[in-house]
């Protein structure tokens, strides 16, 4: 299937075209249609995969076919929440790309920057508002922005939400919407609290589910290194230079974590950056952009500061801890192998940490393949200790937001990418979308 068959205006074709793409990803197939034919979605879409084309796109059809007359300001028709400001200027980039020779207009709030700047936006008029719930919920308080005339919400990553305590400020968000309106739900997993959602907010919904859930991708190849708990910052050094690894994301399980890691391997002479939530927004987006045009190798994040995080073809992905939430393994390796390209995804697994692996295969139902490096032999009598089930940094993730807070609590906001545009590489663009 093209996406000349898809029923797209040829504003938006155009656009699309300039990108360098011609077919629709799985996903997008099923969902543009669906969201073009007015009714609600439930759909079951991991990072990575097209899913924000695969709104974005219709969206933009349905505006554009009913545009606003008159010469008032424009009403505010479509919102779009996200969890963390980074997916919110990844959104914003797809729309402003894809939306370019529509005349629509779009603007993105988030906590972390200024207000001012994204009040002035909103006054100005908008067709379409990308926001992290909190940030809204402040600017609704101040009467800066107006949901009177939404027709079409849409929640991105909807377990991410609820995983970050936002679900008290959907509600609210909710209670402000007009109730005839299109909804659209996006999520990695079907779980029980997104079920419960979608009960309470979807009516008759379309179901599109384009992959197994918590399936890992067959394009990522997945390695475990046994290793002692002491060896992992010697081990990962050791893989960085002997592989030549250019470009590395590094998961560590806490914020302290990420930054002795990074100092370790400052010292090793590898140019490495953490993100995480005590980094200011703007060394966050340092460490993204340095990262992505290859001024350091390794990046180092946290579970929630790399949600969002959307690298074309980045090839390493290393878990140096564990997630204690096996569904987030899926996420963090899903950082890789995009767009058809391959990718390879390494865990060091120290004793504390048979469980948790344990937990991982039974979720994504294989049996990992494991590798001792010579020289990094894990002691065999070595005794595990507790790993405390859930860090702080996670519990405070999940704790119910308040009303007044900023969204997003995510790592660097670098520009983001929507395709792989020619100009970036010597070799063709790619045929489909990688988001």
């Amino acid at each position: 299937m093209l996406f000349t068959d898809l029923g797209l205006s040829p504003s938006i074709l155009r656009a699309i075209a300039e990108e360098g793409y011609t077919s629709p990803t799985p996903i997008q197939e099923k969902s543009i249609p669906a969201v073009l034919k007015g009714g609600d979605l439930l759909a079951a879409a991991q990072t990575g995969t097209g899913k924000t084309a695969g709104f974005t796109l219709p969206i933009l059809q349905r505006l554009s076919t009913t545009a606003q007359t008159g010469t008032g300001k424009r009403l505010l028709r479509v919102l779009i929440l996200t969890p963390t400001r980074e997916l919110a200027a990844q959104v914003q980039e797809s729309v402003l790309t894809y939306g370019k020779y529509t005349g629509l207009k779009s603007a993105v709030i988030f906590g972390g920057v200024g207000a001012n700047p994204q009040i002035k936006a909103i006054q100005a008029g908008l067709d379409i508002l990308v926001a992290t719930p909190g940030r809204l919920l402040d600017l609704m308080a101040q009467r800066c922005v107006s949901l009177d005339a939404i027709e079409i919400l849409v929640l991105d990553e909807a377990d991410r939400m609820l995983d970050m305590g936002f679900l008290r400020d959907i509600k609210k968000v909710l209670a402000a919407l007009p109730k005839k309106r299109q909804n659209l739900l996006f999520s990695a997993t079907f779980s029980d609290d997104i079920k419960a959602l979608a009960d309470s907010l979807l009516n008759a919904p379309e179901l599109i589910e384009v992959a197994r859930s918590n399936s890992a991708n067959e394009a990522i190849a997945q390695l475990i290194h046994p290793v002692d708990r002491g060896q992992k910052h010697p081990l990962l050094a050791h893989l960085i230079q002997s592989n030549q690894w250019k470009q590395v994301l590094v998961f560590t399980r806490t914020k302290h974590g990420a930054n002795k890691l990074v100092t370790q391997l400052e010292k090793d002479g590898i140019t490495s950056m953490a993100i995480h939530g005590n980094k200011s927004q703007s060394a966050r987006t340092k460490a993204l952009a340095e990262f992505k045009d290859g001024k350091i190798t390794v990046l180092v994040a946290t579970d929630i500061a790399a949600r969002g995080i959307d690298i074309d073809q980045l090839p390493h992905v290393v878990n140096y801890d564990l997630p204690n939430v096996s569904e987030d393994y899926v996420h963090r390796i899903g950082r890789t192998g995009r767009a058809g390209s391959n990718g390879v995804a390494v865990s060091l697994v120290c004793v504390d940490e048979h469980q948790m692996l344990r937990d991982i295969e039974k979720l994504i139902k294989q049996k990992l393949p494991q590798e001792v490096i010579a020289g990094f032999e894990p002691d065999p009598n070595a005794v595990a200790q507790p790993i405390q089930l859930r860090s702080q940094q996670h519990q405070q993730s999940r704790k119910p937001r308040p009303a007044g807070s900023t969204g997003g609590s995510a790592g660097a906001g670098g520009k983001p990418r929507t395709g792989n545009p020619a100009s970036k590489r010597s070799s063709p663009p790619k045929k489909t979308f990688s988001r």
